[in-house]
């Protein structure tokens, strides 16, 4: 079992930044992929990017390349989305979730989730 919390959503302006932090807890975090997802308002929960049991490979979301960075780092059991450049669409719940499977991106092949964390871009 592993235990995700995440933190660091918030309100911003378009343009800004945040930077998502997603804790672990129980089994090696090292052992699991891990993948950010997010679900708008009214909206099914989507994937938005995805990281290598070792961080070494990333897979993002169209929506988000280029502007979304997601890292970890296994010594302190915690991942990462570093988001910049801001828009009102990227509005939405934000949840990290963990797979045993590298760069999934499917919700079905995430076996552990975080409780969201509350991200508002205001324009």
């Amino acid at each position: 079992q592993v235990q995700l919390v995440e933190s660091g959503g918030g309100l911003v302006q378009a343009g800004g930044s945040l930077r998502l932090s997603c804790a672990a807890s129980g089994r090696t975090f090292s052992s699991y992929g891990m993948g950010w997802f997010r679900q708008a308002p009214g909206k099914e929960r989507e994937f938005v990017a995805a990281i290598t049991y070792s961080g070494a490979r990333t897979y993002y979301a169209d929506s988000v390349k280029g502007r979304f960075t997601i890292s970890r780092d296994n010594a302190k059991n915690t991942g990462y989305l570093q988001m910049n450049s801001l828009k009102p669409e990227d509005t939405a719940v934000y949840y990290c979730a963990a797979a045993h499977r590298s760069l999934a991106t499917s919700i079905s092949d995430y076996n552990y989730w975080g409780q969201g964390t509350q991200v508002t871009v205001s324009s």
